[in-house]
């Protein structure tokens, strides 16, 4: 049988062309070639550096050796390093909001519509946290609860950043951090700055919707409280067009509102079964405390409002 000219299309077909100066295949070449041999390797080369790039960029080794168990218990480094990722993801959210009240300071609710919905991706990841926790027996949480002293959740600075943007201010929260100026500075500074729901409300009246002045020039270092005429405002806008921007924005306000509330209610579950109704440490109330805080909703009328509708 004859061999097929180099001109056959069939040739062509079964072998592809052979551009001028590439090297020809090998004629045995194994059909996992690729994968034994890849086209790329990671350079582990560092040169004369000390480190590597990627810990320089995300100080994994800071990260790792900042637990120091004060018990022999081994449940206290899960409870140690839970409540250090908790922190983590605190940072995360704080920056969030601020980044969303800038941005609807200037009325761009593009970034501010952006970073709300990334907050409730780092919500989700922050509540599910408590699972390494929420399953705990009193004797399992009392094996290294000494541990804690007088430390409590609620001396947290950035959760209570996380609390001022959402506009459950409180002067007396700052006495904890008397003795650490940064945190107390800038805590003073959250203190003072109006809310997310302030500049959310801010943005309502601009957009020719009836906010009351008393709303709108409220201290805004005092706890919000809710305004009737600020439901009847939600009310009409959940009223018109469900496609409108404003609407869309008080869904994503909504979605927040809702995992912080199930942030809190997770809180009190796991310090329920941990502990029942013992008091907290720190001197708190311990569940009665947290019972009073998984009742409060955030952006109250974006809630009450629905009944108006």
């Amino acid at each position: 049988m004859s061999q097929p000219s180099p001109n056959d299309p069939a040739h062509s077909a079964s072998t592809g062309p052979i551009e001028p100066g590439a090297p020809a295949e090998p004629e045995h070449a194994s059909a996992d070639s690729a994968e034994q041999d890849p086209p790329f390797s990671p350079d582990l080369s560092i040169g004369s550096r000390t480190t590597t790039p990627y810990e320089d960029y995300v100080q994994a080794d800071v990260l790792t050796h900042l637990q120091h168990p004060l018990s022999d218990d081994p449940g206290e480094m899960v409870f140690l390093v839970t409540t250090q990722v908790m922190e983590l993801w605190f940072t995360v959210i704080v920056h969030e909001w601020h980044t969303a009240a800038e941005a609807l300071r200037r009325d761009d609710l593009t970034v501010a519509m952006d970073a709300l919905h990334r907050s409730t991706y780092e919500l989700e990841a922050l509540n599910a946290a408590w699972k390494p926790l929420a399953r705990l027996t009193p004797a399992q949480f009392n094996a290294y609860r000494s541990a804690l002293g007088e430390g409590s959740g609620f001396q947290s600075a950035m959760y209570r950043r996380m609390e001022f943007l959402l506009g459950e201010k409180s002067a007396s929260m700052l006495v904890p951090h008397r003795g650490a100026p940064r945190e107390h500075a800038e805590l003073e500074k959250a203190l003072q700055e109006p809310s997310l729901w302030d500049e959310v409300l801010r943005l309502l009246a601009r957009r020719g919707h009836a906010v009351p002045d008393a709303v709108l020039r409220r201290d805004p270092a005092l706890r919000y409280e809710p305004d009737p005429a600020v439901e009847a405002v939600w009310a009409e806008i959940y009223a018109g067009s469900q496609e409108a921007e404003l609407v869309r924005l008080g869904e994503a306000l909504t979605d927040v509102a809702e995992l912080v509330w199930r942030w809190r209610n997770d809180h009190l579950v796991a310090t329920r079964r941990a502990m029942g109704a013992k008091m907290g440490t720190g001197g708190s109330a311990g569940v009665a405390w947290l019972e009073k805080r998984a009742r409060k909703n955030v952006f109250p009328e974006l809630w009450t409002a629905r009944s108006h509708v």
